[in-house]
């Protein structure tokens, strides 16, 4: 492949390029394969420093959420967040993650990392606010983050927007930040039908987040609908969103999603880690839904690995299908493809997350020589089921270098590590009690 300045200018047999490039330089990175970047459609910078943090928790997802709440609110500082949010980023470079869709409560550390690593992105401000009298109040709050927010974008980095879910942000609330998404023509990114909690809640006004609203002295509005249509009458799905999990989901929610051209952030290790349950990616794609896959944050992921991701959401798709059913089994290619130009669509980058002329120069080289690796006879299964991120020797965005040799070009690592050791150390002093 031959890179000129951000672009590939061109594909093909070594001989061939070098001769219609004769004054490139040229870089033989041994038996390797040659890919299109990763694109991680959901991230939480921000959480990386609470990798294994949350272990004891992940029975109760309320109490989960409340501990990652109070831990982050109680004990870090903006400057341990953005290191937390930094060490994310270095480690999604080094997995070969060339762009990330990254929900942060915190948008300005996330895309201060982004721009610091040299990662290609959107990070979308997140928005809270269940009780529906602060809607205002809080829409005016995320105003204010977002205008900061765009004053740091950069071509390879932008803002956008996230109504954190809608258990956490009323319906009126929900109403302001579509129109204003719609209005300004900026990106929407939401958690949507990821838990049996959030059902109850929107359905029937029920279970453990009714609860807890009902101890906040929160009234909430039942929507008494799925929480896919409750965000299509509020007008959510009209902004195209991206949507992170979509576990519980009918037919007629898929063909809302599908009609209103919104997509979906596939983040099965996540959802199966903490219990959610199984998103019917065969489902997704059946309806004509764009997807990309997403980590989700390492505090319920623990790694941020896309060839893994990838791995086990092909293996979980083929324990859940009828065994009779062979044909209809995804292929190995189109879940590297859902892992490359499927979430480089959900991102709204389509020059990448492909190998042709004229797109963007993010690309990376996975080692293909391990033990693990070898003997090689399909270089796509070698990918999906023998490699990790820990394989990949080479990260490029826009035509620079930010991987390679096994070291992160763009930040100093050891320091780094030192601090986020640190913050650790700070969150393991929290006694939560869980009430």
């Amino acid at each position: 492949m031959a890179v000129d300045g951000s672009k590939i200018v061109g594909v093909g047999h070594r001989d061939e390029l070098t001769r219609l490039f004769p004054e490139n330089s040229l870089q033989d990175l041994g038996t390797a394969i040659i890919l299109p970047g990763l694109v991680n459609a959901h991230s939480h910078l921000e959480l990386t420093a609470m990798r294994g943090y949350l272990e004891h928790e992940e029975g109760n997802f309320f109490s989960w959420l409340r501990k990652l709440t109070l831990a982050r609110l109680n004990l870090m500082t903006d400057d341990d967040i953005e290191v937390s949010a930094l060490w994310g980023a270095c480690e999604a470079v080094r997995a070969g993650i060339t762009a990330v869709g990254d929900a942060s409560d915190s948008g300005r550390c996330s895309m201060k990392a982004l721009k610091s690593i040299g990662l290609r992105g959107t990070v979308f401000q997140e928005s809270f606010g269940p009780d529906l009298r602060l809607a205002r109040e809080n829409f005016a709050t995320l105003q204010t983050k977002l205008d900061e927010l765009q004053s740091l974008q950069t071509e390879l980095v932008r803002a956008g927007v996230s109504p954190h879910s809608p258990y956490t942000v009323s319906g009126p609330q929900l109403e302001l930040i579509a129109a204003f998404a719609l209005k300004d023509n900026l990106p929407l990114m939401i958690h949507a039908a990821e838990s049996v909690a959030e059902e109850l809640l929107i359905k029937n006004g029920t279970g453990l987040f009714a609860e807890g609203l009902q101890k906040r002295a929160i009234h909430w509005d039942v929507p008494g609908t799925s929480p896919i249509q409750h965000l299509h009458e509020r007008g959510i799905l009209e902004t195209k969103a991206l949507l992170a999990h979509c576990i519980r989901v009918n037919q007629n929610d898929l063909e809302t999603i599908a009609a209103n051209g919104a997509m979906i952030a596939h983040c099965p290790k996540s959802n199966a880690k903490l219990g959610h349950g199984f998103a019917s990616l065969s489902s997704f794609l059946k309806n004509g839904i764009n997807v990309g896959l997403g980590s989700d944050s390492v505090a319920s992921n623990n790694t941020c690995d896309m060839i893994e991701e990838a791995r086990f959401a092909s293996l979980l798709s083929r324990a859940v299908a009828r065994p009779d059913n062979v044909q209809g089994r995804i292929s190995n290619t189109e879940f590297l493809r859902l892992a490359t130009s499927g979430g480089a669509a959900c991102l709204g980058i389509s020059e990448s997350g492909s190998l042709r002329i004229g797109a963007n120069a993010d690309f990376i080289a996975i080692s293909s020589s391990g033990v693990h690796q070898n003997p090689e006879y399909d270089p796509e299964a070698t990918l999906l089921f023998a490699s990790s991120g820990r394989d990949v020797v080479l990260t490029v965005v826009a035509g620079r270098e930010l991987y390679s040799n096994g070291r992160v070009m763009t930040v100093d690592e050891e320091r780094l590590s030192a601090r986020i050791n640190e913050v650790s150390r700070k969150l393991l002093s929290y006694e939560y009690s869980g009430s």
